[in-house]
Formats: C-alpha cells, sequence, structure tokens
C-alpha cells in the first residue's frame, strides 16, 4: 500500500505536468524526468518561465535566440530544436536562424559572454561588461543580468540533457516516444519501480564511508584544506586525459556560436600558467553576495535561483539504492564541492580529503565529463557509474550537477558586475 507522503508527491507531479503541457503544449522529456522530484521541478519551472516568459528587460525574441546559443556552445540539439520552435512562437526572425552573421550587432556581441562562461568562466572580468554596455548596440546593466542568467541556465541544462541521455520529443526530428520500462520490484515509491536491482556492496561501502565522515571530528588548518583542495584540482587534470584534442563531427547547430574549438581548460592549469587566482567563497559568495546583487538588477531572479539551489542541495530522500534512513548529506556536499572546486571555487570551511574518500574514480570522471564536456557523454557513461543507484538517484545528481555549476557561472558573472559597479 502506497503512502500519503508517496501519494502526495505523485499527485504534485501529475498537477506539474498538467500545468507544464498547458503552459507550452507539450511535456518535454527534461520535465518527465524532473519528475522524478518534484519539489524541484516546481521551482525550476517556475524560474525557467519567469526568465523566458516573464518580466523582464530582454525581448522575448532576443531571450530565445540567447538559449539557442547557450545551447549551441555544447551542440545540444535537443534544447536547440526546442528553443527555435519558441523563437518562432514569438515571431523571431527567420532569418536569424540562419546563423550569428544574421542577427543584429547587439546579439552577436553576446558570443564572447558565451563561449567564456560555457567553457571557463575564471576569464570572465569587468572588462566583459564594459564592452557590452558602452558604444553604439549598448546593452544596460539590466539586460546584460538577464542575458547571463539565459546563457547559465541553458548551459547548465545541457549538462542535465546529456546526463540523462534525453532524446527529442516525437514531433521533433529523430524524435522519439518516452517508453517507460517496469521492473518488477517491493518498493513503495512509484517513480523507483524501475530501478535495476544489483548487488549492494558498493552502496554499503559508501554508507560506511560516509558514517566515518560523520563521526570524526577531525581539525585541520587552513593550510592543510588549502593543499587539499589543490590536491583535488590537480587529480581532477589528470582526469579524462586526450580530450582537449579530441574532435567531435561538425554540427548544424555550430551556426550559433563561433570560435568551436574553445573549451575547458583544467583551472589548475590555468592556475599555474597565469595571475588567474582561486575563487574563494568567503570573499563572495551567493549568499551574502550575489543574490542580493541579482535581485537588485533583475527584481525577484535571484529569490527564484536560491530557492533552486536550496532544493538541489538539501533534497533528499534518507535512501541510497535499496538502503533506506540514509544520512545522505556528507555524500551530496563531496559532490557539490566538487563540481565547483572543477571551476576554481573553494569553499574554506570544507575539507576536500572527503570528496576522494566519497566520491571514486569513475564517477568523478563522470561530472567532470557532463559539466565540462557535456557532448562527449554516450550511453554506457550512464550505465556505468552509479549502478546501485536507482533511476531517480541518478536524476538527483544530475540535478546537483546542473544547480552547482550554474551556481558557479553565477558567482564569477555577479564578481565582475560588482567589480565593474564599484
Amino acid at each position: 500500500m502506497l503512502s500519503s507522503r508517496t501519494l502526495s508527491s505523485y499527485f504534485k507531479t501529475q498537477a506539474l505536468f498538467a500545468e507544464t503541457f498547458l503552459q507550452n503544449n507539450r511535456l518535454d522529456h527534461v520535465t518527465q524526468l524532473m519528475g522524478y522530484h518534484p519539489q524541484y521541478l516546481d521551482p525550476f519551472l517556475r524560474t525557467q518561465n519567469y526568465i523566458l516568459k516573464g518580466d523582464g528587460p530582454l525581448p522575448f525574441d532576443y531571450r530565445h535566440y540567447i538559449a539557442i546559443m547557450a545551447s549551441a556552445r555544447h551542440r545540444c540539439t535537443y534544447l536547440v530544436k526546442l528553443q527555435i520552435q519558441e523563437f518562432l512562437r514569438q515571431e523571431g526572425n527567420k532569418e536569424w536562424l540562419n546563423g550569428l552573421h544574421q542577427v543584429p550587432q547587439k546579439l552577436r556581441d553576446l558570443d564572447e559572454l558565451n563561449k567564456i562562461l560555457a567553457h571557463q568562466p575564471w576569464l570572465f572580468n569587468k572588462s566583459h561588461i564594459e564592452k557590452l554596455t558602452k558604444g553604439k548596440d549598448n546593452w544596460s546593466l539590466s539586460e546584460v543580468i538577464h542575458a547571463i542568467i539565459l546563457l547559465a541556465h541553458f548551459h547548465c541544462l545541457s549538462t542535465f540533457v546529456f546526463g540523462c541521455g534525453i532524446n527529442p520529443e516525437i514531433d521533433l526530428n529523430e524524435g522519439h516516444t518516452f517508453q517507460h520500462v517496469t521492473v518488477p520490484c517491493n518498493t513503495q515509491a512509484i517513480n523507483d519501480c524501475d530501478s535495476t536491482q544489483v548487488d549492494d556492496v558498493g552502496v554499503e561501502l559508501l554508507m560506511l564511508k560516509m558514517k566515518t565522515i560523520s563521526e570524526q571530528h577531525e581539525e585541520s588548518t587552513q593550510e592543510e584544506r588549502l593543499m587539499c583542495f589543490q590536491k583535488e584540482q590537480n587529480q581532477s587534470a589528470e582526469l579524462i586525459s586526450g580530450f582537449d584534442n579530441m574532435s567531435l563531427p561538425k554540427s548544424d547547430v555550430q551556426r550559433y556560436t563561433s570560435d568551436p574549438d574553445f573549451s575547458y581548460q583544467d583551472f589548475a592549469r590555468h592556475r599555474e600558467a597565469s595571475e588567474i587566482t582561486t575563487f574563494r567563497i568567503q570573499d563572495y559568495s551567493w549568499e551574502d553576495h550575489g543574490f542580493s546583487l541579482l535581485n537588485r538588477l533583475y527584481n525577484d531572479a535571484g529569490t527564484f535561483l536560491d530557492e533552486k539551489f536550496k532544493i538541489a542541495y538539501d533534497m533528499t530522500y534518507h535512501r541510497m539504492g535499496s538502503k533506506n534512513n540514509v544520512d545522505t548529506s556528507t555524500f551530496r556536499r563531496a559532490i557539490w564541492n566538487y563540481i565547483q572546486c572543477l571551476y576554481g571555487i573553494r569553499h574554506d570551511d570544507y575539507n576536500y580529503k572527503e570528496v576522494n574518500e566519497l566520491l571514486e574514480k569513475n564517477l568523478k570522471t563522470n561530472i567532470k565529463t557532463l559539466c565540462c564536456y557535456p557532448e562527449r557523454t554516450t550511453k554506457s557513461d550512464y550505465d556505468n557509474v552509479m549502478r546501485e543507484f536507482r533511476h531517480s538517484e541518478k536524476v538527483h545528481v544530475n540535478i546537483m550537477m546542473l544547480e552547482a555549476r550554474m551556481q558557479a557561472e553565477l558567482l564569477y558573472a555577479l564578481r565582475a558586475i560588482m567589480r565593474y559597479m564599484t
């Protein structure tokens, strides 16, 4: 018999699905997969609707074209096709769909921001804001903020799309219908009936490590924590060897971007070769700085994003695989901080030794691929990582990748805007 909590979650998901269909005339596969987690899907949809359809400084056709540009940066044809439909629905100029060379100079000027935010956000500085806000085709600061949020949202949504292996809907080219695979199981949760039954030794070992960490009260100095952070960055730089030079076939969506060879470069190597310094959360954080600045320049946007960040970070069902009553907080924190570590962001109060203890090499490789090179992800990557996790839990991890990465992009952008304003 289903619990009242499970039924409540089920009915909330159905209500969100119905609302999405009425608003968009479709129930896209992103929404369906996020339906595993209705408490997250709700603020996600409200945020996405706000930046695409709500009050804001940018015209609606500009919003969807910027979404096309951002999705194309990671060659996410699924999102590009969806946003082309929305762009045309807003009576956007069809000539713009021929490529960047056909769009107004104002939009072309955004291309530099697009590639930097998508791949190396630590290069973002106040000079980029100055270039946009001055000259003939200048942007207002509120327009820049709106554009940055759109870019970051669709960069990171590309991570989710590739991470979950989402295919186009049936009405799009190469589209598929969603086929729900039912696997016999004894669980009470409706959305866990597609869980793969495998050996639980790995989950048990991970639970033991989490329990050990939560019970430890090991004190470490700032110098020791810094060394652990730098060690983690250096180890990360060794993952996915050769990916920087790996070529992908050309794609039609590349017409919406320039400089296709510009890609992620390990922050640790950047740090050694230039004057780029680690971004310390204690110096500039979302809670103390970014949130208030964003709300000031783009009314309520910070509030929408803050709720989404918090739910993605705190969401838990107190289970892992087939195990119940599990405190997953240390595992979730390790994933979030590791993702931001990839972008040179350091949490001074966190011991990065926990990342190595809790995240196996193949999981770290998968996270790095999805956050930094999502277009290179394959189905085997999904199948061969977190094998003892439920599918809903894998979706949860992909949600955390989306949000931790988005917060990282916004932190660099908002810090640059603050420096520009002062």
